[in-house]
């Protein structure tokens, strides 16, 4: 990557980030060592307070949709992020990821889609699967349906059970703790 890269963080927008496993070893490559990606970034997301926007794991690079986080830097968040990886799955290899990552400012919610389409189609156009729903290391099955994985994913379904878990119905007791 070009080393007079400018970065525009600290601006409010999301952030389409993509990086890779040093040469384009297959890091991702098997089901476990995505496990431990998808861990490490929901603690990640915890740690910073990021919104994970989507994602997809592929085995030799990740794509993320995601905010600027709220402790801390971008560039901290991914430094921690690739690093929790790296120590959990590196076996006699020196390097694990390259020193770098792509990171591309949404500016409107035209590009947020762009991108969230781009992620999601991504395992589909390299082959790993024949349609998006197909891929599980994606965030796409909870754009469908609403299902919760590993990562919690900023989306219309998670932010309804945000609404439901803080409304005043659900913070009386339920009628069967009444008759006790």
């Amino acid at each position: 990557m070009p080393s007079h890269l400018k970065r525009f963080q600290q601006t409010g927008q999301g952030h389409f980030v993509t990086f890779c496993c040093y040469h384009r070893y297959g890091l991702l490559d098997a089901e476990p060592s995505r496990r431990v990606f998808e861990a490490a970034l929901e603690r990640v997301r915890r740690s910073f307070g990021l919104r994970v926007h989507g994602c997809v794991v592929m085995p030799e690079h990740v794509h993320l949709l995601i905010s600027e986080p709220e402790r801390g830097t971008l560039g901290e968040a991914i430094k921690s992020l690739k690093q929790g990886v790296a120590r959990r799955l590196i076996s006699g290899r020196t390097h694990s990821w390259q020193k770098r990552y792509y990171d591309f400012n949404l500016h409107s919610h035209a590009k947020f889609l762009e991108k969230l389409r781009y992620i999601h189609r991504n395992p589909v156009r390299r082959g790993l699967c024949e349609r998006p729903e197909d891929w599980q290391w994606s965030s796409f099955r909870h754009y469908a349906t609403g299902i919760e994985g590993l990562v919690e994913i900023e989306s219309e379904w998670t932010a309804r059970r945000r609404e439901q878990a803080l409304s005043p119905k659900s913070l009386l007791p339920h009628s069967s703790q009444l008759q006790a």
